[in-house]
């Protein structure tokens, strides 16, 4: 019998004794007995007007919850200096990892929580409920690298790497984008050549790479998950090839450091160079020229997480500017009680309500391992995306000056929500790729 307490990191016999529990460990303990509880998740699952999509199941609400708490006592606090000043949290993110979230759908057989989509987009919206920018580098490392890693690697590589980056020792990033190509990923110039020693041989540079650096010295990220591209297929289509970059290599450092972004400051992007990189042939990912598949198959859990980012940035937006409207008092009155304001909360809580159920209908079909979900993940990102820039448009509408000062956040969710209608895929890729789906299917 799995018993459940009043916190969701809390186990509890009685109510004297509580026992912190990560999260990896949910499903590797139960207790038997007749042990009292002190309250149980949602109740009633099997009723159907009781279910909540984002939360469908007790685990899924738990570590809602759990991320909720964390979120309020340790990310909250920090978030707008480290956005000020453009400095990622290096701890607070390995703080991530004590907590399992860092494999949040990795087996537990690496130090992961063998957990799906919805626990991704969980993780994803409440710490964006807060500091996106932060989430922005939570999603780089576990959604497009380790993630990435454990559904793609050789069994060899998941155990040399997964149990490092699941605890957060290690820090990981994804490289795709280059200085001249981005959406036109197939045109990437980095190159990985074979040697006659069996070693690969790769130049070239990567761009706008989030976790590319994880300090204010350039130290490169620990593991690079590289994309290269290795000849040209009978067809004349490009080969790209899937590359474990470790850090110490040869050839490997980081560039520049991008800075004075608009948004997501709270997150390191750097350019990633590589010159002569000599990489041994055991950190080949599959099989030369077969990359492409899982490279798209992982851009559908990308653009999710993102999707969740935008839901929990307009979550927070709506109540900001809910509560600040009722205790705000012009002419007499709260300003929630003029027809302005009342359009500006109204039109923003139904988008709310409609990304957040497009959102996790979307995560509860999507598998991990086959994909096959690309109309709707690109679905649910473009409206999520811009429906949240123009939510906290309309907080910073509601709350005026104040809401055009750090202070009172919106502003800061307003400039993070903007890089959601790029970062992942833009827009422009999403109606693209929606259009030819649908024709398809047509």
């Amino acid at each position: 019998t799995l018993v459940w307490c009043s916190g969701p990191s809390w186990w509890t016999l009685n109510p004297s004794t509580r026992i912190r529990i990560p999260v990896r460990a949910l499903t590797q303990i139960c207790f038997t007995g007749n042990f009292d509880v002190l309250s149980t998740g949602p109740e009633a699952m099997d009723d159907w007007r009781t279910f909540d999509i984002a939360n469908p199941t007790e685990e899924h609400a738990m570590i809602r919850e759990m991320v909720r708490d964390f979120v309020r006592e340790e990310v909250e606090p920090q978030a707008l200096a480290h956005d000020r000043d453009e400095k990622f949290n290096l701890g607070l993110f390995r703080q991530l990892g004590e907590y399992g979230l860092l494999g949040i759908t990795i087996s537990d057989e690496y130090g992961g929580a063998g957990m799906d989509a919805t626990a991704a987009a969980i993780v994803n919206e409440e710490l964006s409920y807060s500091d996106p920018g932060f989430c922005l580098a939570y999603l780089a490392h576990a959604q497009l690298t380790v993630n990435n890693l454990a559904v793609n690697g050789s069994d060899e590589q998941k155990a040399r790497f997964l149990p490092g980056l699941c605890s957060g020792e290690l820090v990981g990033c994804m490289a795709m984008s280059e200085p001249d190509y981005g959406t036109d990923a197939l045109a990437m110039t980095t190159t990985a050549t074979r040697q006659g020693d069996g070693n690969w041989c790769i130049n070239g540079r990567k761009m706008w790479i989030t976790n590319g650096v994880i300090d204010d010295e350039g130290t490169p990220a620990d593991i690079v998950w590289l994309y290269a591209r290795t000849g040209t297929d009978e067809k004349g289509r490009p080969e790209i090839s899937t590359f474990i970059i470790e850090k110490g290599m040869d050839g490997y450092k980081s560039g520049q450091k991008i800075m004075d972004k608009l948004g997501m400051r709270a997150s390191n992007t750097a350019e990633l160079v590589f010159e002569d990189c000599i990489v041994p042939p055991e950190n080949m990912v599959g099989d030369q020229g077969n990359s492409i598949r899982h490279m798209m198959r992982n851009l559908e859990l990308e653009r999710i997480s993102l999707a969740a980012q935008a839901v929990g940035i307009s979550r927070r937006c709506l109540a900001d500017m809910t509560r600040y409207a009722g205790e705000r008092e012009a002419f007499g009155k709260p300003i929630r009680e003029f027809g302005q304001m009342q359009r500006h909360i109204g039109e923003s809580w139904a988008e709310y309500r409609a990304m957040r159920a497009y959102l996790y209908e979307t995560c509860r079909v999507t598998s991990l391992e086959s994909g096959g979900q690309r109309l709707d993940s690109d679905g649910v990102k473009l409206y999520a995306t811009t429906a949240a820039k123009n939510i906290a448009d309309r907080a910073i509408q509601v709350m005026g000056g104040y809401g055009y000062v750090g202070e009172y956040v919106v502003e800061r969710l307003w400039r993070d929500a903007k890089l959601l209608e790029i970062g992942g895929g833009t827009l422009e890729s999403h109606q693209k790729n929606i259009t030819r789906d649908l024709a398809k299917n047509s």
